[in-house]
């Protein structure tokens, strides 16, 4: 018994640089490699400014997620703390918005792998790229934690490679070194920079948010830190990371090329290697990002079994989904996440062309209203001075400035009205379980007290004292 609790103390052991860097790689994906060019025929160039704003509020909810997990790491992170904050019914929405999201989100990834995929094929359909990645990815999870933490490992190595690669090409191109069939320019007069003007900059603004999509699972990996106390410092240095990441390559993105030549089919970067005397780089670059789309992709497919499994242990989701088979695999759970997966290969099939699309912008705001819920949970919770209530509500306004922006542009705005789909479904079923929650006398209200500290600018009393791993997924049993 000994020996398994320092085994399981050495596994939590981790230093905030090292979760900075786990949060760059499993952050970065399909989102960022294809979504990015979704946000340049938006709003041109002026992109950039809706990433420095996305990743400023997106700091925005990690700040606080990154507190309530150093003063109580639960297991369940975010959904946990709405739970304590105002009851059952906020942690089971909660949890089924974010399943709902993790599902778009790998619905989405499958559709940019399947774009990804027709740079080499083009007559292949959609649907048939969708169906091996899919199946593809079901079969690295079934080969349990193990398999799945060394293939997203090597993975993240790949994913980094791909950006220092394009960012180093990219670099010799500006200076003259190797040369294309058109000079480089950064576009600085603001009809070039603004093209859409400001309702191009407001409408690119979910795509900017949905490239930091991912943080949440920073709350969960906090519980593996040497000192939890620290997760803060590991976000503030992850964000940097990323917004300078995707701001430099995006730039260097447009700069190479003029913003129109940019399209929803075909990854920003390959294309603006494309135009230049190098005819290996990007078929290379594209097998790169099929990998680190793959990455990403399963890395939601265990994002979303696992949160079903854990709604299910926790009686928000039929007992069904929480039994599990030979070597411990979760089937129940797994098959309903493959039910989800053929439902958007699917809509591969059926809508070809707008699918990624309007998958994209659903995921980003059922995403974004996940975000909110934690900023008003954080309210709820946390005993924020004067500046860490400004921070607050600057990020809730950011998030809302972002979901209202897919209105303002036709090709965003049936992702709105799905999204508006989920939350009413997820509405009108907690609605009908707190009916049911209440009769049987079994509401889980859990809310915390909030008790004063001069010193601390935030400070909650913590309900759990029993330490609770982050895998869920794959229990040991003990023997």
């Amino acid at each position: 018994m000994e020996k398994k609790q320092t085994a399981e103390e050495g596994e939590m052991k981790l230093k905030w640089w090292q979760l900075s860097l786990l949060g760059v790689a499993f952050t970065i994906g399909t989102g960022y490699f294809l979504g990015s060019g979704l946000a340049i025929t938006m709003g041109g160039p002026a992109v950039l400014i809706s990433f420095v704003l996305a990743a400023f509020g997106t700091y925005m909810v990690f700040d606080v997620l990154a507190k309530m997990t150093a003063a109580d790491p639960v297991k369940g992170s975010f959904r946990s703390y709405a739970k304590k904050a105002y009851g059952r019914w906020a942690g089971f929405s909660s949890g089924w918005v974010y399943w709902s999201s993790e599902l778009l989100v790998m619905g989405s990834q499958l559709t940019a792998l399947s774009l990804f995929s027709r740079f080499w094929f083009p007559a292949v359909p959609m649907w048939g790229f969708a169906t091996g990645y899919g199946v593809l990815g079901l079969g690295i999870i079934m080969l349990g934690t193990k398999g799945f933490e060394r293939m997203e490992n090597l993975f993240a190595v790949i994913k980094i490679s791909a950006i220092v690669m394009f960012l180093v090409i990219a670099a010799l191109a500006l200076f003259g070194i190797i040369g294309g069939s058109r000079a480089p320019r950064f576009p600085v007069e603001a009809s070039t920079l603004f093209p859409a003007g400001a309702s191009g900059l407001w409408s690119s603004l979910i795509f900017a948010f949905y490239a930091f999509g991912g943080i949440e699972i920073m709350g969960l990996m906090a519980l593996r830190l040497q000192k939890p106390e620290e997760a803060p410092k590991a976000g503030k240095i992850m964000l940097l990371l990323l917004a300078v990441v995707y701001v430099l390559s995006i730039g260097l993105a447009v700069t190479l090329l003029p913003w129109s030549v940019f399209h929803t089919k075909e990854s920003p970067f390959v294309l603006a290697l494309s135009h230049y005397r190098l005819p290996f780089i990007p078929h290379v670059f594209n097998g790169v990002l099929i990998i680190a789309g793959f990455s990403t992709m399963v890395a939601s497919l265990f994002a979303v079994t696992t949160m079903l499994v854990t709604l299910a242990e926790d009686k928000d989701a039929p007992k069904l989904f929480a039994r599990r088979w030979k070597k411990n695999l979760p089937l129940p759970a797994l098959g309903l996440t493959a039910c989800g997966m053929t439902a958007s290969i699917l809509l591969a099939l059926l809508m070809p062309g707008g699918v990624y699309e309007y998958i994209t912008t659903a995921a980003g705001l059922l995403l974004l209203y996940n975000w909110l819920f934690i900023l008003i949970t954080a309210g709820k919770l946390l005993r924020l001075k004067a500046p860490g209530q400004a921070k607050r509500i600057t990020g809730i306004a950011l998030i809302l400035l972002a979901v209202s922006g897919t209105l303002a542009h036709h090709g965003s705005r049936p992702g709105f009205y799905v999204s508006l789909g989920f939350i009413g479904v997820i509405g009108l079923v907690t609605w009908m379980m707190s009916r049911k929650w209440n009769k049987a006398g079994d509401s889980s209200e859990e809310q915390e007290q909030v008790h004063p500290d001069a010193e601390e600018e935030w400070v909650f009393t913590p309900a759990l004292t029993v330490r609770e791993k982050t895998d869920v997924f794959f229990r040991k049993k003990s023997r």
